[in-house]
Order: C-alpha cells, then sequence, then structure tokens
C-alpha cells in the first residue's frame, strides 16, 4: 500500500465504491416535476372563462362606467364578473357582482359601479363560473 502524501481513505482500500442512490430520486422528482410543468400548462392555458378590460369611463365618478368582455368554453354556463371601482389610493370604492347568464360564448357587457366615494379606475377583479 502506498501513501502519496494524501489522506488514507478505507473505502478505497477495501473496495467499497459510494453510493449513488440519490441518482434514483433525482431522476423520479425531475420525472414527476416534469408531467406536472406539462400538465399544469395545458390545463391553465384553456380556462372556462376568459375575461378582459375594454374600456372604463369615469366622467361621473360617483358612477364610473366599465366595458368588458367574456369568453366562456361552454355556452350553458352562468358566469359572475366581480367589478371594482378604485379611488386615487387604490382602496376599493365600490364592488358588483355581474350575473351573465347562459347564452354565447362571445359576451361584451357594460356595467355601470354605484361608488361610495371617487372613483379614478375601474376593474375586473375575477370571473367565475356559477
Amino acid at each position: 500500500m502506498t501513501f502519496n502524501g494524501g489522506q488514507f481513505d478505507y473505502n478505497d482500500r477495501y473496495g467499497i465504491k459510494p453510493s449513488r442512490t440519490w441518482i434514483k430520486f433525482a431522476i423520479a422528482f425531475a420525472l414527476i416535476g416534469g408531467i406536472w410543468i406539462v400538465w399544469a400548462g395545458l390545463h391553465h392555458a384553456q380556462p372556462l372563462v376568459r375575461s378582459e378590460l375594454i374600456s372604463f369611463s369615469t366622467q361621473d365618478p360617483r358612477k364610473p362606467v366599465i366595458r368588458y368582455f367574456i369568453q366562456r368554453d361552454n355556452v350553458n354556463n352562468v358566469v359572475v364578473c366581480t367589478l371594482t371601482a378604485r379611488d386615487y389610493e387604490k382602496n376599493v370604492v365600490g364592488q358588483v357582482q355581474d350575473t351573465i347568464e347562459a347564452g354565447g360564448s362571445f359576451v361584451e357587457r357594460s356595467v355601470t359601479i354605484p361608488t361610495r366615494a371617487y372613483a379614478v379606475n375601474a376593474g375586473i377583479a375575477g370571473c367565475r363560473v356559477r
């Protein structure tokens, strides 16, 4: 046995190889993670309801008007959208629930949001299928 100035190692002396079981776990983790990422991307690429703000008008700051559209994949779904109006400091000063009955897949709406204070903007907080 030679000693070349390095540290003596019994694993080298008796031929014990280091364990590489972590590689199996890393491959399994990468495989499961990759499958989950593909599923999440495909699942969220086509939501049940898509909404987009077209415009809002605050000519009367106590009653802003919001114009928006929704697109739904199933025309039989009833959709409820939460619309909010905000003041200069981004506080919610008005909020309404707009229910869109079953009908066409593409629906455009104009809704007035009554407020408790002057509003400077309006937006869609979210839409969901009821």
